[in-house]
């Protein structure tokens, strides 16, 4: 049996070995540190109640941005994992939804966002099909590999949806020009030093 409970900083080390064993995108200890001190709520671990082991995590915290008057309060889920010899058991599920729970309860939050692999069709499925996360937009080479990730969210609140979707294009659309600027700066330098 599996047991799902907030975590404590004493679980550090397992998730994340957990994060190591399955995950290409990895953390220093200091990362892991700053989540379950800064949002103690969230974090939450599965653990195999017959061998005590921690073989799942959801590292998420809230949005934090002093600058952006207008910023709903909201979740984002930094990293899931469950080690494969405990997969297809509803774990994954039931960690996001102690973590989805806890930003409502605790933090108020209204959404919660992530970003997930186009090529991770199992993630895909439970975030969609059984979560009820929608694609907001897609995110041109997300991850150091250059995969592009899907940008997710869950509407906790369905009244925030359509201004959420708004601020989202517009921060992209300004991302985009910013990385066209860049490409045509980098250009015109290459093209005067020959």
């Amino acid at each position: 049996m599996v047991s799902i409970r907030p975590a404590e900083v004493g679980d550090l080390l397992q998730m994340q070995q957990c994060n190591l064993f399955n995950l290409p995108e990895n953390y220093n200890m200091r990362y892991w540190f700053y989540h379950i001190m800064t949002w103690t709520h969230l974090p939450h671990v599965a653990v195999d109640e017959a061998s005590g082991k921690i073989v799942g995590y959801v590292l998420s915290k809230m949005e934090e941005d002093s600058t952006k008057k207008d910023l709903i309060p909201h979740g984002h889920i930094t990293s899931i994992s469950v080690l494969r010899s405990h997969r297809k058991l509803g774990i994954a599920t039931r960690l996001m939804r102690a973590t989805h729970t806890q930003m409502q309860q605790v933090y108020g939050a209204k959404y919660v966002s992530l970003h997930v692999r186009m090529s991770n069709r199992a993630a895909l499925g439970m975030y969609r099909d059984v979560l009820k996360y929608e694609e907001i937009d897609l995110e041109y080479e997300y991850y150091a590999d250059k995969e592009h990730a899907y940008d997710m969210c869950l509407f906790f609140d369905p009244s925030v949806r359509e201004k959420v979707i708004e601020m989202n294009r517009a921060e992209h659309a300004k991302k985009k020009a910013e990385k066209l600027k860049e490409k045509e700066t980098a250009s015109t330098l290459s093209e005067s030093g020959s």
